[in-house]
């Protein structure tokens, strides 16, 4: 038995054409649990993040790994029809096209149910069909018509993108809880189906009980900074080196004699305005700056250490690099080396894996994040064709490989 083979999915055949985040994202998780994921790119420039400089190379690595490229021309009849042919054989096809990019180029659900009956095809658009269907998406469109950016940042500053691509990403996950449901479905049916997942309807449930507040209350929430609405003291302060941040967030009864003992202010536990949990969010700006200058002439490593010790749930606010050296992601497995590409050469990396396991779950790095169409004379065989046929593929341009570029 191979390392794919002894994974979850490793029935399971992925044919991906997508582009930035969500489509790759979407199949990533697949394929970590063991799905063979076959990406389709573009021939010269593949996916668009391959020349989005250092940060679109990042999003390539980290979410193309176990994947096989192929470059394929999907503007020729030869190369329309060579996708015909892996999404004949395949399970799932998962693509984050513009609206009806796909229906155009003959590769959409329609054209490709009628060569798969069985195909579940995964289609991640920025809205659902409706008034907003053919406007064009993206993640910080969702986040702003949902709210999200408003919720973020602190009052008065103005809206915040969050600092990861936060609709890309759930629209991926609604995306795939629907091919999860749509392959057991099959299973009853021996029938596909089409999946719809969209980012700004993702970002829209995520923010459903700050809009069931507003409905209730009549007006809107202001946003929150690090802090909570239901608790005081709940923020991040900074400690005795710059930028050097810590959680704290006390919302129990037991939590704040703990947090007032382990940061040695017997003086705030006896202080009225602070004694229930109610007369705390009451003075909740007072009792900020308290524990703000309190905490600023302490260690980051200490408080924590101390918080913790006293049962106060607190955390230290990390840079992402700090991330690669994480005891708790290294000791669990949840850290993967891999290689990839870093201004026109190969790199040795590191990312954090799909954090899925159970009695018998679990997901692996398998395969490094690939150079434009690695794979593409592997795949095409893999599908039947004989070397003459991949050959002329390739002189026509059709295909491409990335020492034939």
């Amino acid at each position: 038995m191979t390392q794919r083979e002894a994974l979850p999915l490793s029935d399971v055949s992925v044919v991906e054409l997508g582009n930035i985040v969500s489509a790759p994202f979407a199949s990533l998780l697949l394929a970590d649990l063991g799905a063979d994921v076959v990406k389709v790119e573009r021939p010269g420039s593949g996916d668009i993040m391959r020349n989005a400089g250092e940060s679109g190379e990042a999003v390539v690595n980290a979410f193309n790994r176990n994947k096989r490229s192929i470059a394929l021309d999907l503007q020729s009849d030869r190369g329309r029809a060579a996708y015909h042919d892996l999404a004949e054989a395949a399970d799932v096809v998962i693509e984050n096209l513009g609206p009806g990019v796909a229906d155009r180029l003959g590769i959409g659900y329609d054209d490709l149910s009628e060569l798969n009956a069985g195909l579940v095809y995964l289609s991640i658009k920025g809205f659902q069909p409706g008034p907003y269907g053919d406007r064009p998406g993206m993640d910080m469109v969702a986040e702003a018509m949902s709210g999200l950016a408003a919720m973020t940042g602190r009052p008065g500053d103005g809206p915040v993108r969050v600092g990861t691509s936060i609709a890309d990403i759930g629209s991926a996950l609604y995306g795939v809880i629907g091919v999860l449901t749509a392959l057991r479905e099959r299973e009853r049916t021996g029938e596909g189906q089409f999946v719809d997942a969209t980012l700004f309807e993702s970002a829209a449930q995520w923010m459903g009980y700050w809009a069931t507040y507003a409905d209730m209350t009549g007006h809107d929430h202001p946003p929150l900074g690090s802090s909570h609405p239901a608790f005081s003291l709940y923020d991040v302060f900074e400690t005795d080196e710059s930028d050097r941040w810590v959680f704290v967030g006390v919302t129990t009864d037991r939590h704040w004699p703990a947090f007032c003992e382990a940061v040695d202010r017997p003086d705030l536990l006896a202080d009225e305005r602070f004694e229930t949990p109610a007369s705390r969010l009451d003075h909740k700006s007072e009792l900020t700056e308290a524990a703000a200058e309190e905490l600023a002439d302490w260690n980051r490593e200490e408080l924590v250490d101390a918080l913790l010790e006293a049962g106060v749930p607190a955390a230290p606010v990390n840079e992402p690099s700090e991330l690669l050296e994480d005891d708790h992601l290294r000791e669990t497995g949840m850290l993967v080396d891999f290689e990839g590409d870093h201004g026109g050469e190969r790199k040795r990396l590191r990312t954090v894996k799909t954090p899925l396991s159970g009695d018998r779950i679990e997901t692996e790095q398998r395969l490094d994040a690939p150079r434009l169409g690695e794979h593409s004379r592997e795949v095409l065989a893999d599908s039947g064709y004989d070397d003459a046929d991949i050959d002329s593929l390739i002189e026509d341009g059709v295909i491409e490989l990335p020492d034939e570029r």
